[in-house]
């Protein structure tokens, strides 16, 4: 995650400074240097063990209302609330305008795919979810609560999610294995009134995709013309994939590449258990190219890896045979599939990781708490392809806005106005679509979502201010 500043002074009108998203990136200058390198990547681990016990979680239920005295528990309890209660029982939507539903999403996964970890159960997947949860507060003023199932089942999960609906206004999936996500992100979205949104797909996808169109205006090519080659089948490539197409990619000028090497419609061993694979098998390559991921990378203008960690993942030879001015985003934590000096060497123009030391961080937290306070703004019913596309190109805009660079393609995550301008551009595109259960108008979606994450980082800065939060210990 990228250091998070705590300012929270009003936002600048007009464009914001993109100073603080320059880093030097310079080649180590020895195996000193690249062991420092190591070294911080794992410090947040360190501090981890000794923080998570100090605080016994990162998230708690705290009021909202007034309690002046206990006669208000009379109208927020007992008899009071029965007038709600029974106002929603005549109109199910009024639990939009009674309840926290409104701004309330479950973060819900069944831990077979935590991080880089795998199938750790759901207990262990719960301090991501609630880092999760910590994010979408913070930086989208969004109420969100952990939920792991006790169910590795796809349809008891699906089941579960339809029965909490009632008590939500979305749901984030998180860490969940191929290619049961794929199954499970598609039946909610087609069954639930809420928006389901699985973050390993479309928030991955959104903030590499506003990465991937900036790149191309860097280096003057058309997203069109451009071959795309994708190190990693997962769900997110996948999702990468699916969304760089809509933001003006081909299909026919990608290559994906698995484990076995470039998926082509000669993949018969993916045919029946991974039909996005096969997709990706029927639409893509459209030279039918069989070979490795060096070969793939012959002639490539992007290369976008979401594989194992490196270095070595990607060879610097392998980044020499691309096409001039190559792209290469190596995301993988916490050490990127090549280092990006080792890249640059090789000649790449632009470089982007995953990691908040380099330059082009691409980074979901980017993504996701935008989105999703656009879609609660307007009570959207789900969260369409075009919602992403949206976010996608307010993504890159904000970044062209701020001055784009080689080492500065995607806006930072201390650049806060970034997610008020991504929410009322998700909010704008669902009224569009038709899929808001609400209408309001440009600025009042921008004030609306402004108004709610500045509360959430006030609220934040007061609570330490007054040692409510207390501070960390010292390691």
């Amino acid at each position: 995650m990228t250091k998070e500043s705590s300012s929270t002074e009003r936002m600048p009108a007009g464009k914001a400074s993109a100073g603080n998203a320059t880093k030097a990136e310079t080649k180590p200058s020895g195996e000193t240097s690249v062991d420092e390198l190591l070294k911080k990547a794992y410090e947040p681990a360190r501090l981890a063990m000794v923080y998570h016990p100090f605080y016994e979680g990162k998230i708690e239920v705290t009021p909202k209302c007034v309690v002046r005295d206990f006669s208000d528990f009379a109208i927020w309890y007992t008899p009071g609330v029965a007038e709600p209660c029974k106002a929603i029982n005549k109109d199910k939507e009024l639990s939009y305008v009674h309840t926290n539903r409104w701004n309330t999403v479950g973060v819900i996964s069944d831990g077979t795919r935590v991080l880089g970890l795998g199938d750790i159960g759901p207990e262990a997947g719960m301090p991501v979810m609630e880092g999760k949860s910590l994010l979408f507060k913070y930086l989208g003023g969004v109420d969100a609560f952990p939920l792991c199932l006790g169910t590795k089942d796809p349809d008891e999960f699906i089941k579960t999610v339809k029965h909490l609906q009632p008590s939500l206004g979305g749901v984030n999936l998180e860490d969940i294995a191929q290619p049961k996500c794929f199954y499970i992100l598609e039946r909610l979205r087609q069954e639930c009134d809420i928006p389901v949104w699985h973050d390993d797909q479309q928030g991955t996808g959104t903030i590499v995709a506003a990465g991937a169109i900036n790149a191309a205006k860097i280096v003057g090519k058309k997203p069109s013309q451009m071959k795309a080659v994708f190190i990693g089948a997962g769900a997110a490539n996948i999702a990468i994939s699916r969304i760089m197409h809509i933001s003006g990619y081909k299909w026919e000028n990608m290559v994906m590449c698995d484990s076995k090497g470039t998926l082509h419609n000669g993949r018969d061993d993916v045919r029946e258990q991974y039909k996005e694979k096969w997709f990706m098998c029927c639409h893509s390559n459209s030279e039918g190219l069989v070979g490795t991921d060096a070969e793939a990378m012959k002639g490539a203008d992007i290369v976008v890896a979401a594989s194992k960690p490196g270095p070595g993942t990607i060879k610097p030879e392998w980044v020499k045979t691309m096409a001039d001015d190559a792209i290469v985003f190596a995301t993988a934590n916490p050490i990127p599939e090549i280092w990006p000096w080792e890249a640059k060497e090789a000649g790449a123009k632009i470089i982007a990781t995953g990691r908040s030391d380099f330059p082009n961080q691409v980074n979901n937290s980017l993504g996701f708490p935008g989105i999703f306070r656009g879609t609660l703004d307007v009570k959207a019913k789900t969260i369409s392809d075009t919602m992403c596309l949206a976010a996608v190109l307010e993504l890159a805009k904000t970044a062209e806005d701020n001055g784009l660079r080689e080492d500065y393609i995607v806006p930072t995550m201390d650049e806060w106005e970034v997610f008020p301008r991504e929410a009322t551009a998700v909010g704008m595109a669902a009224m569009k679509e038709g899929l808001a259960r609400e209408k309001h108008s440009r600025e009042e979606l921008y004030n609306k979502a402004e108004e709610v994450i500045r509360r959430a980082r006030e609220l934040t800065k007061y609570l330490m201010k007054g040692n409510y939060i207390l501070p960390p210990p010292k390691v």
